[in-house]
């Protein structure tokens, strides 16, 4: 459970963090999670019909803010849609369209500041390991000498201590957080499926 919680306010964190960004993606060093890296999703492999960009009305943006946090199940999205179609009616397939847009660029983006946040969480796990390792050869070498520092090696052996746990911990969170990408990807998909149903015959 406290590693879910913790995996949770990584995820979070991460999708906070400025900057952007199957088998695993050996091609890039920065990711370290089985799922493969893929960056960018494409609307088009979502939703059938060519969407020809339009201004959203004030309605359906607000439509959109409710729709796409993943807090909102899928079964509230479905609601709201329903909603938004009877009050607005008739709604045709380009404002459907544009509606599915909006909400696929907020979950897009959310999900590619989440992947540069995990290749940066990547690369500070690989500095933390690094730091390990030389403690463990610092510590190997003193104790091997005529005349050992006891003291030394006691802070490096609770410091080895210490540094190897937050690794582990942030190893174990880093798996549930891996996950986020694809389950933001069902979720665009999921809406796109959703706002379908309301396509007009």
């Amino acid at each position: 459970m406290r590693a879910a919680s913790y995996a949770f306010s990584l995820a979070l964190c991460l999708t906070q963090a400025p900057g952007f960004a199957g088998a695993a993606d050996f091609s890039d060093p920065d990711w370290p999670c089985i799922q493969r890296k893929v960056e960018n999703l494409s609307p088009s492999l979502m939703w059938p019909e060519p969407i020809a960009p339009m201004a959203l009305a004030p309605a359906a943006k607000e439509l959109v803010e409710v729709v796409s946090p993943r807090r909102v199940t899928l079964e509230e999205a479905e609601a709201h849609v329903r909603a938004f179609v009877e009050k607005n009616a008739p709604v045709d397939g380009q404002l459907l369209g544009n509606i599915f847009l909006a909400v696929f660029d907020k979950i897009a983006d959310t999900r590619q500041r989440l992947i540069a946040g995990i290749a940066r969480y990547s690369r500070s796990q690989i500095a933390l390991s690094s730091r390990i390792d030389g403690s463990r050869v610092e510590m190997a070498k003193l104790t091997h000498e005529k005349n050992p520092d006891f003291d030394r090696i006691d802070k490096l052996e609770e410091q080895i201590d210490w540094d190897e746990r937050i690794y582990r911990e942030r190893a174990q969170a880093l798996t549930y957080v891996c996950e986020t990408p694809v389950l933001l990807e069902k979720r665009a998909y999921a809406i796109a499926q959703i706002l379908l149903k309301q396509m007009p015959d």
